[in-house]
């Protein structure tokens, strides 16, 4: 094999990819090799040709972008990680959006609000500029929220499981109902 790679190249960028056909003709010029040798070599240039492309070949999601961009990237997937740095390349926004959110998570995570006000001015100039606009607005809140020891985590999970379970009872939860249904009938 190791004479052929340069015929196999010139014949791969003239467009010739069946790993089938290659081989027939490497056999026809004197190849001694087995097909499977050639169909190896097509792999590897199908995975590099893979690998060298600079877009990417389905758009994600909005959603799936979002989830990217606010994960922390040791976290990522080989092939989630491929997309992050194809999404840096072709949009540099984001780069700047990721950093700003970084900023805000790692701000919440310390407990440390010094930075809130430069933080505020960055983000306002990014894609998150109606989000800095609503902390702005609530800036004492978002501010002591922040520093708080405390949470209402708790309360928040009891509410929203309230609220499903009066779903389920598709609006037919009065008190007396409700409260059958949650300490159970008496």
């Amino acid at each position: 094999m190791d004479s052929w790679p340069p015929w196999l190249n010139s014949r791969w960028d003239e467009g010739a990819r069946s790993a089938s056909a290659l081989w027939r003709e490497l056999k026809a010029n004197g190849f001694p090799g087995q097909r499977g040798i050639v169909s190896q070599w097509a792999r590897r240039q199908r995975l590099a040709e893979k690998a060298g492309q600079s877009r990417i070949a389905r758009t994600p999601s909005a959603r799936v972008i979002a989830r990217l961009m606010t994960a922390a990237r040791d976290d990522l997937a080989k092939s989630e990680a491929i997309l992050v740095a194809a999404i840096d390349v072709n949009v540099p926004e984001l780069v700047i959006t990721r950093k700003v959110i970084g900023d805000f998570q790692s701000m919440i995570r310390s407990k440390s609000a010094l930075n809130l006000d430069s933080w505020l001015e960055t983000a306002k100039n990014s894609l998150i500029s109606s989000f800095a606009g609503g902390v702005e607005k609530d800036i004492d809140a978002v501010r002591n929220a922040i520093i708080s020891p405390w949470s209402n985590g708790q309360t928040e999970g009891q509410i929203t499981r309230l609220k499903l379970i009066k779903r389920q009872m598709y609006g037919c939860a009065k008190l007396d109902l409700l409260q059958a249904r949650l300490i159970g009938a008496t």
